[in-house]
């Protein structure tokens, strides 16, 4: 694949000087050549906030010119090859099967899971790449984050070498679509709450309970099940263990698609594991270890879900500046109206604010610095912010706003689920407070 080149020729990104993009230099030229004169070191690139569209491809001191080439192929599939269909997507409640296959050809499923684990061989920053340019196209199906960001790296990181040598390049491809199934009827964020088990029965086990609000659940092929092996640990952090379960074994079902607020095209599902047996080799790193596995990915998971809030944030703050340059009210454009231009300045300082601290993150996680607390912060704050703007933008757009035909609607009812999965930002608070009120290690 040409995008795989690309990636596996990025593995030095870190430690090169970032490049002036183009935009960026016609920026400095029409402000002032005298920003320039007199400093040899390299200039960083223009914050989105600076740039004429905080979409625009050029800006952002974390990527360089090799970044906007990646990022540029993936806009051109994601706007001209996923947009068209998404909406038809969203009526029928998933995105068409082979969606995730030509996903899988562009290189866009594991970017940033290294090669020798089964991955495309990228880096995190590529990794986000594909997830902003998803959601700059306005889409948020299908759940690539949820596959490729989230679920994937558990295969990577503690499977098998025959788990890995059958699972990745399958995940990679497309051919497989996976989930993974944590949640429960009575145990969202404490996942110490819940109660599906697995029972050992000579070299195999014995899978039963119900999970619920499953991403990727009805298309899914395999799933990562959280599930409980030692009811008699002193922790119940220390008896939970995760498992490999394919579609088609016996006892494993899938309910209906759910019917949700927002994400349309996310096909959601409850499943349900009646005496599935399971090899021992279904087993998906350590025997009791499942809830340490889970803790060790989470921070890359909380993360996945900020870079699309912020990402969200700017396309609607771009969508409602289209609309109010050309909306009229009053004799004038909404633009004109003092009060509409003082929300759209305060969105903008809150989204560029946001948006560095995101990428902050992003650097961090890309060099694997990035701590829960932080990857807690992100998530709560942007998707906060998410909820936020898109309520502004929606009350920018009138009448109009509330109309499911138009996009401004859609997005503000996708946002709404961002402050609870992956952990509800209540719960990303106690997280956070954990590490201010701990007393420091002398």
């Amino acid at each position: 694949m040409l995008q795989t080149r690309q990636l596996l020729s990025h593995s030095k990104w870190a430690a090169r000087n970032f490049t002036t993009s183009t935009i960026m230099k016609q920026k400095l030229e029409h402000e002032g050549s005298e920003i320039l004169d007199g400093n040899t070191s390299p200039q960083l690139r223009l914050p989105a906030c600076q740039m004429p569209n905080m979409m625009d491809i050029g800006s952002r001191s974390i990527f360089d010119e090799d970044h906007d080439i990646f990022r540029s192929s993936v806009r051109k599939f994601m706007r001209n090859e996923l947009a068209p269909e998404h909406k038809r997507y969203e009526a029928q409640g998933c995105v068409d099967r082979d969606m995730w296959n030509r996903m899988g050809e562009q290189g866009f499923l594991g970017t940033s899971i290294a090669a020798e684990k089964g991955g495309i061989g990228g880096t995190f920053k590529d990794e986000a790449i594909v997830l902003e340019e998803q959601i700059y196209a306005n889409c948020h199906a299908p759940a690539i984050g949820l596959h490729g960001t989230i679920v994937m790296p558990y295969f990577a990181n503690y499977g098998t070498k025959d788990q890995k040598d059958y699972y990745m390049p399958k995940l990679v491809s497309g051919e497989m679509v996976a989930a993974i199934a944590m949640t429960e009827p009575d145990a969202g964020s404490d996942l110490q709450g819940i109660r599906t088990n697995a029972k050992k029965d000579g070299d195999d086990y014995i899978l039963n309970g119900s999970k619920v609000f499953i991403t990727n659940g009805i298309l899914a092929d395999v799933v990562v099940v959280v599930a409980i092996t030692d009811a008699n640990a002193k922790a119940k952090a220390h008896g939970i263990s995760l498992f490999v379960v394919e579609d088609g074994m016996k006892g494993f079902k899938k309910g209906r698609n759910l019917n949700k607020l927002g994400m349309k095209a996310h096909d959601t599902a409850e499943l349900f594991f009646e005496d599935v047996r399971l090899p021992k080799t279904a087993l998906l790193g350590g025997l009791n270890k499942g809830f340490y596995h889970l803790m060790t990915e989470l921070p890359q998971e909380r993360l996945q879900i900020g870079i699309t809030a912020i990402a969200d944030c700017e396309w609607m703050f771009e969508e409602t500046r289209n609309y109010i340059n050309t909306r009229k009210a009053f004799g004038k454009t909404l633009s004109g109206l003092q009060t509409v231009q003082h929300k759209m300045a305060e969105m903008k300082t809150s989204i560029a604010v946001c948006r560095a601290f995101i990428d902050q993150c992003i650097e961090l996680l890309d060099r694997k610095q990035l701590d829960n607390a932080q990857a807690s912060m992100a998530k709560y704050y942007a998707s906060d912010l998410e909820n936020k703007v898109a309520a502004d933008c929606l009350q920018l757009h009138g009448g109009w706003g509330y109309m499911m035909e138009t996009p401004i609607a859609r997005s503000y009812a996708d946002a709404r689920v961002q402050t609870i999965y992956g952990g509800t930002n209540e719960v990303m608070k106690d997280l956070i407070a954990r590490t201010i009120v701990a007393k420091p290690s002398r």
